[in-house]
């Protein structure tokens, strides 16, 4: 069961990454400009609001979307007496759960940075070396802005 899981994963990730480069390579000039437009929206739109209001806005857009496209098909659905179903059916049958050891190596992973990263923190702060520190506090300063 395991290598079956493993093989479908490793499926999915190939398809995902000949999908990327499709949109890198400009192939479908609709598709890569829809995404890269998008992308260009939304950096320019985090120039001018914070995080969580493009990220709020982004989720009331989508959740907006995929419910008008659900009563969209419902309706359709409804007009043409099909027996079509949910359109989103195939995405909400997909597993989406980590497995114990999975998740046992995401936690060793993250715990190894954030390991490294306080050690280091450390080191700079209690001006363990004190060219390092006097090179982050410089950097620090210059990057000021003085509006």
């Amino acid at each position: 069961m395991a290598a079956a899981d493993s093989t479908k994963m490793e499926g999915f990730w190939s398809s995902w990454k000949c999908q990327a480069m499709e949109l890198l390579y400009w192939r479908d000039l609709k598709k890569s400009g829809l995404v890269f437009g998008s992308l260009l929206l939304m950096l320019f739109s985090l120039t001018q609001f914070s995080v969580v209001s493009v990220m709020a806005y982004l989720a009331l857009a989508s959740l907006s979307a995929t419910i008008s496209f659900r009563v969209y098909k419902s309706v359709l659905q409804a007009v043409q007496k099909t027996d079509e179903g949910h359109p989103f059916k195939s995405y909400l049958d997909v597993e989406m759960s980590l497995s114990h050891d999975q998740m046992q190596k995401y936690a060793e992973n993250a715990q190894y940075y954030i390991n490294g990263t306080l050690r280091e923190l450390r080191r700079l702060f209690l001006v363990q070396d004190l060219v390092d520190s006097l090179k982050v506090c410089l950097v620090k300063s210059m990057s000021v802005d003085f509006d």
